[in-house]
């Protein structure tokens, strides 16, 4: 129990990663891109058209995506929001780390 008003609690510690907040629906999200991946696996198995397959790997890439931009959005809100608002450098390798991942997933 604390034992002064300036101590936190448990509800009121802020997540260690901006994601925290949603990580139950990102990892909901990803468990159906696993259950899509383990469906094109059995559709390779079983020498589905070729087309229906590619279909099938462009969902999952769309899916994939958009899980990225949501955590590169929590990440920026979040991490990089924090180390800015500190300032020196923190913030500076923060926004590089930022910078790069954006360009990895631009890249891909």
């Amino acid at each position: 129990m604390p034992t002064s008003a300036t101590e936190a609690t448990p509800a009121q510690t802020p997540p260690r990663h901006g994601y925290m907040t949603d990580k139950d629906r990102y990892l909901d999200r990803l468990k159906r891109i696993e259950g899509q991946v383990r469906g094109v696996h059995r559709m390779v198995a079983d020498e589905q058209y070729c087309i229906d397959i590619l279909t099938q790997v462009s969902a999952l890439t769309r899916a994939l995506q958009a899980v990225a931009l949501g955590l590169l959005d929590d990440h920026l809100k979040h991490c990089v929001l924090e180390a800015a608002h500190a300032g020196g450098d923190d913030a500076d390798a923060k926004i590089k780390e930022a910078t790069d991942a954006i360009n990895r997933l631009v890249r891909s």
